[in-house]
């Protein structure tokens, strides 16, 4: 974000890095209110609170996010839990908006990481799918722990989903700027396809 500056585009729809830097700091410091992301009821009162926190001066917003979590927050806590997929994926959201971006490079105990939580997040939405997804690291990435990760019926239509653990993650976010390959019988990429992603 420091390098991108305030204005720069986002993949989140409509969003500036201003916005989304204001997400961030509401999402952290008002735990009675960050529900909203999920929780309907919540979610006018968040905007409300997020468009507010988008006149702090940038460097100030900035300060902010690096600071981390107000003490009172349950996130403060949790960070590794509850901030590792978000912050990534708001990491390539600025990286990626402009569609000129290179995969960057992790190590094998963050790949694990970040594909346990890539599948975690996937599966939330594919329960909904009526076809079996089976989701694989492309050929020759190795993880500790290899494997496809399946959901759905075992005879329902099959879908593969092939992608590195970044890009799997991003894709189970709704991210379009994802390099994911997705094969398998017409019906069931269909069936994969009328199932919004993200959460």
């Amino acid at each position: 974000m420091r390098a991108a500056g305030p204005e720069a585009p986002t993949l989140c729809d409509g969003w500036t890095t201003r916005d989304l830097a204001a997400h961030l700091v509401v999402r952290e410091a008002r735990p009675d209110v960050a529900a909203g992301i999920v929780l309907p009821a919540l979610a006018s009162r968040m905007e409300d609170l997020r468009l507010r926190e988008t006149e702090t001066p940038w460097e100030e917003l900035l300060e902010k996010i690096a600071a981390g979590a107000p003490w009172y927050s349950p996130l403060r806590y949790a960070d590794r839990v509850a901030n590792a997929a978000e912050y990534l994926v708001h990491h390539e959201d600025v990286r990626r908006a402009d569609g000129q971006w290179t995969a960057r490079e992790f190590g094998i105990e963050d790949l694990d990481r970040i594909w346990a939580l890539g599948t975690t997040v996937a599966k939330t939405f594919l329960r909904r799918v009526t076809a079996r997804v089976d989701l694989r690291t492309p050929p020759g990435m190795s993880l500790s722990k290899p494997g496809a990760v399946s959901t759905g019926a075992a005879l329902a239509p099959l879908v593969s989903v092939t992608a590195a653990p970044v890009e799997l993650l991003l894709w189970a976010f709704g991210r379009r700027a994802a390099d994911v390959d997705i094969s398998g019988s017409h019906q069931g990429i269909a069936a994969l396809e009328a199932v919004p992603r993200g959460i």
